[in-house]
């Protein structure tokens, strides 16, 4: 039997991939779906294992040759996409396959595989708190970081689209409130 699917979205800094891998650390049979980027690498960010890292040409080309369930253009140059090739890699061996995606590219895996995915949106407590934690985060410079707030803006209307919606407020509660949503619907 294919494994089942579960999306995580959010606006950058909100903690999606903090669940996601706190998730990923407990024993529920899920596998981390590694996306493409036309991005640079950042900090410790290893290739294959966090983003497989590929060139604007070839993410490009890759999108010619319909080899992307997802992609998007998230910023001018800078694309990310969920590789066919990835989820059904994992699907077919059983394994259910956890997403760490943009909205758009929540919104239109949720549509492509319907009830055999979860979709999930990681809301910040408020915009005040997101705009801390990607200060915080000390990744970005200012600019960066404006762009991203300004984009957050944007992604939060997609949130109604989502089948839930999880509050990221106190960190210890979002991790086990994610746990219960992702082990009821691999139970149902």
């Amino acid at each position: 039997m294919k494994g089942k699917l579960i999306i995580f979205s959010a606006p950058s800094g909100a903690g999606k991939t903090t669940i996601v891998k706190h998730l990923l650390s407990k024993n529920l049979g899920l596998e981390f779906s590694v996306s493409a980027t036309s991005r640079p690498i950042r900090g410790a960010e290893v290739d294959g294992k966090d983003y497989y890292f590929i060139s604007s040409e070839e993410f490009k080309r890759r999108v010619d040759h319909e080899e992307f369930l997802e992609y998007e253009e998230v910023y001018p140059g800078i694309y990310y996409g969920t590789l066919k090739s990835e989820v059904e890699r994992i699907r077919l061996q059983g394994g259910h396959v956890i997403f760490d995606v943009d909205v758009v590219g929540g919104c239109n895996i949720k549509k492509y595989y319907g009830d055999e995915a979860l979709s999930v949106f990681v809301q910040p407590p408020s915009a005040e708190e997101l705009k801390k934690r990607l200060v915080g985060r000390s990744t970005d410079c200012e600019e960066v970081i404006a762009t991203r707030l300004a984009k957050a803006n944007y992604e939060m209307t997609f949130a109604p689209r989502f089948d839930v919606i999880l509050i990221n407020n106190v960190l210890e509660e979002a991790l086990k409130e994610a746990e219960k949503i992702v082990t009821d619907f691999l139970a149902s």
